[in-house]
Parts: C-alpha cells; sequence; structure tokens
C-alpha cells in the first residue's frame, strides 16, 4: 500500500473516532479551512467554523456509534488530490429520548495535501436506499 493511502485511511480512522466520541473539535481539525460539507437532509457547510458548527450542534443530539469500511482500492490519489468512497453501519443514541436506532450511510470524500498532510477538502453522505425483500 502506498504511504499517500496509508495517510487517507488513517485520517478516516481519526474520523471515526472523533464522530464515535461526539468530538466537534477534532472532527472540523480533519478539514481545510475552505472544506465544504454535505451532510444527508440537511444543508450544506462551508468553512471549518461552519462545519464545526454542524458537528457541535448534532453531538449535541446525538450519539454515535459507527463502524467504517475502508478499502484500498477505494482510494484514488493524483497528486496533492485524492478521493475515496466508504461504507458506515451502526447506531445513533438519539440522546432526548434515549432510543437507539441503526445507523447506515454511504460517503465520498475529497482530500487534499496541504503542507505534506492530508486534510478533508470535500465530504458528502447519504443514506443509501433500503433493500425489498
Amino acid at each position: 500500500m502506498s504511504q499517500e493511502k496509508q495517510q487517507i485511511i488513517d485520517l478516516l480512522h481519526q474520523y471515526q473516532k472523533s464522530t464515535n466520541t461526539a468530538d466537534a473539535k477534532m472532527a472540523a481539525s480533519l478539514y481545510k479551512n475552505d472544506a465544504i460539507m454535505i451532510p444527508a437532509n440537511f444543508p450544506a457547510n462551508y468553512g471549518k467554523d461552519a462545519i464545526f458548527g454542524f458537528y457541535d450542534y448534532a453531538f449535541s443530539l446525538l450519539q454515535l456509534t459507527l463502524e467504517f469500511a475502508i478499502h484500498e482500492d477505494q482510494i484514488i490519489v493524483n497528486g496533492d488530490f485524492a478521493y475515496a468512497t466508504t461504507t458506515s453501519v451502526g447506531t445513533r443514541l438519539i440522546r432526548e429520548t434515549g432510543d437507539i436506532v441503526p445507523e447506515d450511510n454511504r460517503e465520498l470524500w475529497l482530500f487534499e495535501r496541504i503542507e505534506d498532510k492530508w486534510k478533508i477538502a470535500r465530504y458528502m453522505f447519504n443514506i443509501p436506499p433500503k433493500t425489498q425483500n
């Protein structure tokens, strides 16, 4: 595995840790300053401050327990840019009610290497359609 891909996998593991520990500051620190985050069913967030605000608000409402499926062959590096797709599954605890519900996402990531460090430049996730049985 290339060093670049391993660094991106490490970044995605840091992201997973930040969501599972409800650490908005850590999550936002993984983004570049002018990043864009497009969450499912919410408006886009432009810039690290707005992204922090989204995570801070979301984590005040819920606690995620997610496991990301990260595959080396789904990480494409081209110079100082890279993209990847992942999926995540787990649970979401709704703090107000105590209800625990399934969480299932698919994600598209765009990364930029800045001063030899990979940062999230664009991130979008949505909920996959449910299959019929």
